[in-house]
């Protein structure tokens, strides 16, 4: 009898977790999403385009075919950009924060850039952690451990 309550809880979970991240088309993602793939990732296709609802905000996750993974917010505007180990295009990425990076860290490349609620965090290939408040200003700058 417990092994069947098991079987269904886990088959309920299963079901919630699909229908929160529900695969959808790259012409489903809202213009913004659209335009920013276009314009700065055109060198590699789309794997896998989903619905998001992470942390309670509706919003959508592309992966990338080259490893990048690109979340938006739900107008479709970019909120995270990972590259993993790989540098990522910087077009998007916000003039002083590029100049602080070639300014402080001359050698490295940008890898990941994430804008949170609060501030806006940046990883480099030299695992160089950065923190900037959400205009720019530089709030944590040191190595990961």
């Amino acid at each position: 009898m417990k092994n069947k309550i098991f079987i269904a809880v886990v088959l309920l979970l299963l079901t919630i977790s699909a229908s929160a991240q529900k695969k959808i088309e790259v012409a489903e993602l809202p213009k913004p999403a659209q335009e920013f793939l276009k314009k700065h990732f055109s060198y590699t296709t789309v794997e896998l385009a989903k619905k998001d609802a992470e942390h309670g905000e509706k919003g959508f996750e592309v992966k990338l075919k080259d490893g990048t993974e690109v979340e938006f917010w739900k107008d479709g505007f970019y909120r995270e950009v990972d590259g993993g180990d790989k540098p990522i295009p910087t077009d998007f990425i916000p003039d002083n924060i590029k100049a602080y990076v070639a300014k402080n860290h001359p050698n490295e490349k940008i890898t990941h850039i994430d804008y949170g609620h609060k501030d806006l965090d940046v990883d480099l290939t030299n695992n160089i952690d950065l923190e900037f408040t959400k205009d720019g200003k530089i709030l944590k700058d040191k190595k990961d451990k």
